[in-house]
């Protein structure tokens, strides 16, 4: 899988600083173990080191003790993360006393914190937690990037047919977050997915597809022209960014298609990057193509953070987490 494979290499070349703050879970020790061992990422870890390194003595790990380990309730930097905290929600009613609370029981929102100060670059979670819980303190601490006031999730696709996307490989998005995109939203989804297949697919060329059933008006509904309505914001948010709409997926993929559905354009038939028009197509799209066209889905990789944080599935590998880890360095670089 060369894509996986240039992702790892981009992460090695400059390695990030990833907080993994379920350092007590099974599988994420055993994947910052990996990490460490093949020079992936600085790994942090958040928890009590000596219950960290018996739970890595008792899996049989060796390269741990290279992690840096902070313990919430011994750091010097805690009472920094408080009041960091107690400034940034104390408008939403966040009183001193809860902020330590979280600071010194929610690793979750601890390493948040460590990432808002510029004492790393990126974190993931989920092998434990729901969604919620880890966007919760992204989205409170480390916010949004400028311009952006939407959370989408990106899907690399890597197809077996090399003649569509960048050699068979296309970004999705949005196919984990934002159910029912207004047209603004939708055009905030088309840029970070656009800026994701740079930062972590590699593309030096992104070119953006707005898919709907509707190909330059071949069909009427409200639906097709929230489409055509975002493609316009989005030219407007990003005027760099190449990209048209409405595209029906066909036109959007294959040339001759493209030629005759939207003689013209400089997207139809060349797309690399797909933007659903909502959430249930976006999922839905995926995993047919997944599960039919025997395609490999890596993500979903969050987007429109200013720091990269990334959400995992509680029924993740060692294997997936170790790739997210490469993943979420990716961003982080191109988020400096």
């Amino acid at each position: 899988m060369a894509l996986i494979d240039n992702i790892i290499a981009r992460a090695k070349s400059n390695k990030q600083r990833i907080v993994l703050p379920e350092s007590l879970e099974e599988r994420t020790i055993k994947a910052a173990d990996l990490a460490l061992r093949d020079e992936l990422a600085e790994i942090i870890l958040i928890g009590n080191r000596d219950e960290i390194l018996a739970k890595a003595a008792e899996y049989g790990l060796q390269n741990i003790e290279k992690a840096t380990i902070i313990d919430p309730a011994t750091s010097e930097k805690t009472p920094e993360y408080i009041n960091l905290l107690y400034e940034l929600r104390k408008n939403k009613g966040m009183t001193p006393e809860q902020a330590e609370k979280l600071v010194l029981n929610n690793t979750l929102y601890f390493g948040c914190l460590i990432i808002k100060s510029g004492d790393a670059d990126g974190q993931i979670s989920g092998a434990l937690s729901t969604t919620g819980d880890t966007l919760r303190p992204a989205l409170q601490i480390i916010k949004c990037a400028p311009g952006i006031s939407c959370v989408s999730g990106a899907m690399l696709l890597i197809t077996q047919t090399p003649q569509y996307g960048e050699e068979g490989v296309l970004v999705m998005g949005d196919v984990a977050v934002t159910p029912v995109p207004d047209a603004a939203q939708l055009a905030q989804i088309a840029v970070c997915t656009a800026q994701t297949a740079k930062s972590v697919a590699g593309f030096a060329d992104p070119r953006v597809a707005m898919l709907s059933f509707s190909t330059k008006g071949s069909a009427k509904h409200e639906a097709v022209d929230k489409v055509v309505e975002a493609t316009r914001l989005a030219k407007e948010l990003a005027p760099e960014l190449k990209i048209d709409g409405e595209l029906q997926a066909d036109a959007a993929l294959v040339p001759s298609v493209g030629t005759k559905k939207a003689p013209g354009s400089e997207i139809a038939g060349k797309a690399n990057v797909l933007v659903a028009p909502c959430l249930e197509v976006g999922n839905i799209a995926y995993k047919l193509v997944q599960r039919l066209g025997n395609a490999d889905a890596i993500g979903p990789i969050l987007q429109g953070i200013a720091r990269p944080v990334n959400d995992l599935s509680r029924g993740c590998s060692v294997d997936d987490i170790y790739k997210m880890v490469a993943i979420t360095a990716c961003q982080a670089m191109d988020a400096k």
